[in-house]
């Protein structure tokens, strides 16, 4: 058995290996180009780009093992590259491979390290470059017959599952069918692991489980016959619960993880156009859903057009823009935006309605539109640590500020609602309250109190948050929080 020796270095960087051999291979065009095809899938899917894992593939036949697995600085790595004829030092390389369409987008992955991943073999010829690039010494040809594969990784699962999905699907082509060497992996503290790990893992899954969640009844027999076609050895638990089945996963199903898996094959093999379609008895929609429905349709009754933004804005729009100080305590800010435009989840649909009515200044003036859509708010209470709210607000904009015509919505509303007009501190209706929100103007605005709770703000909107979203017309705006009704 070949052994490959993991040096400790190589916990720098790519701290895992697994390799295997595949003998007496034969190789044609198509074959080959089906073989670096997988590899590439490979690397871009569960690899990752080659970040979690890169596979090396060799000529064992110009080597000699045992093999060590090392990690160097840059300047004592020497080797000719694969498709070259030029010796390169590792460093020189990265810079070569900058300027490679291919190759230029792996780079940045061991680049800026003080060592870099490097294979030898007995003789300190060098196998690969991982994840770069594989030495021309022991590039694969149509004449190759002995294939020696490495997978270095940074995540063992996803190295196992790669190497294995390698090994079982071109074993077909070696000239015993199927027949895989195994290749024993020695760490630095002594540990020893022979790969690949092909063995077949076990999962029970209940009948009951597979019928209730396809929405049909099948019998034991029919369920194991409809695994076996998707490549699952499937047999009644050897506990004796005819309810219960016992399937065997292989390792070209690393798909496989959970009973929901087991279930999907089953609808599959089935067939979805053979499940009899019914109406879950429990379906019922939401009450704040079927809420938020009734109050679309009395506001777009009152003449307003409904509109829909993105949940996701920018700091200085949620904020700066409204004249808002950010206390730190209601926003969730996203870690790593990809956009100035996307770098908080909304606390409030002003931005995005304000956002709409200054992109379509030349539109025919009145414009009335509103939303009804979720905000986030900070919440420690939650597991998440937020929480989403409904909110619904609208907004109007023309030759006047149309302060009166959105007080008037606020009334058709809570009228719609069954709640009655009272007087300042009853709790059996609603009633308005002055308020002194810096995105109003100070005298025109007003919080709205239901059942002794704030529960929105109206009014007409400071001059200066119409200068940031560059409205030239006077607006007026209301925002309420729908879920306060329930």
């Amino acid at each position: 058995m070949h052994k490959m020796h993991v040096k400790p270095e190589t916990s720098m960087i790519r701290p895992f290996i697994v390799c295997a051999v595949l003998r007496d291979m034969t190789f044609d065009e198509a074959i080959y180009d089906s073989f670096i095809d997988l590899q590439e899938k490979l690397h871009q899917n569960i690899c990752r780009r080659r970040s979690l894992v890169a596979i090396g593939t060799h000529d064992l036949d110009t080597l000699e093992g045992p093999f060590t697995y090392e990690a160097l600085p840059p300047t004592a790595i020497n080797f000719v590259p694969l498709k070259q004829t030029k010796n390169f030092r590792a460093d020189d390389l990265m810079e070569f491979y900058k300027s490679d369409l291919k190759l230029r987008k792996y780079v940045p992955i061991i680049e800026k390290s003080p060592v870099y991943p490097i294979l030898y073999d007995r003789n300190r010829t060098v196998l690969s470059l991982p994840p770069i690039i594989n030495s021309a010494h022991s590039a694969i040809t149509l004449k190759t017959k002995n294939v020696f594969i490495e997978c270095t990784a940074t995540d063992l699962t996803k190295a196992n599952i790669v190497l294995n999905t390698m090994v079982t699907m071109f074993s077909t082509l070696c000239k015993k069918k199927f027949e895989i060497e195994p290749v024993e992996v020695i760490y630095p503290d002594g540990r020893s692991c022979i790969y690949p790990e092909i063995s077949l893992y076990n999962m029970e899954v209940s009948l009951s489980y597979i019928n209730k969640c396809i929405g049909v009844s099948l019998e034991t027999e029919e369920v194991i016959s409809l695994l076996n076609r998707m490549q699952l050895h499937a047999e009644q638990s050897a506990s004796g619960d005819k309810s219960s089945l016992t399937i065997s996963v292989p390792p070209t199903r690393s798909d496989v993880l959970h009973p929901c898996d087991v279930m999907e094959d089953v609808a599959i093999a089935y067939g979805y156009n053979n499940i009899p379609k019914s109406k879950p008895a429990s379906l019922q929609p939401l009450t704040l859903n079927e809420f938020s429905d009734l109050i679309r349709g009395e506001i777009a009754m009152s003449g307003f057009t409904e509109v829909l933004t993105w949940i996701l804005c920018s700091y200085k729009e949620n904020f700066a823009m409204l004249k808002r100080e950010d206390d730190k305590s209601t926003a969730v800010v996203i870690g790593n935006p990809r956009s100035t435009d996307f770098e908080v989840v909304r606390t409030s649909l002003m931005p995005g309605l304000l956002k709409i009515v200054g992109h379509n200044k030349d539109h025919p003036k009145p414009i009335k539109i509103f939303e009804v859509g979720d905000v986030s708010l900070l919440d420690d209470s939650k597991d998440v640590g937020a929480r989403n709210h409904r909110y619904l607000a609208a907004l109007y904009c023309g030759a006047n500020s149309g302060f009166e015509l959105i007080h008037g919505l606020v009334d058709r509303m809570m009228e719609v609602v069954g709640a009655p007009f009272v007087s300042v501190g009853d709790d059996t209706g609603y009633y308005i309250k002055c308020s002194d929100n810096p995105e109003f103007l100070t005298g025109r605005q007003a919080h709205i109190i239901y059942k002794g709770k704030k529960i929105g703000t109206f009014g007409i909107v400071h001059p200066e948050v119409l200068e940031n979203f560059d409205i030239p017309d006077p607006c007026s705006l209301v925002e309420v929080n729908m879920e306060s009704f329930l």
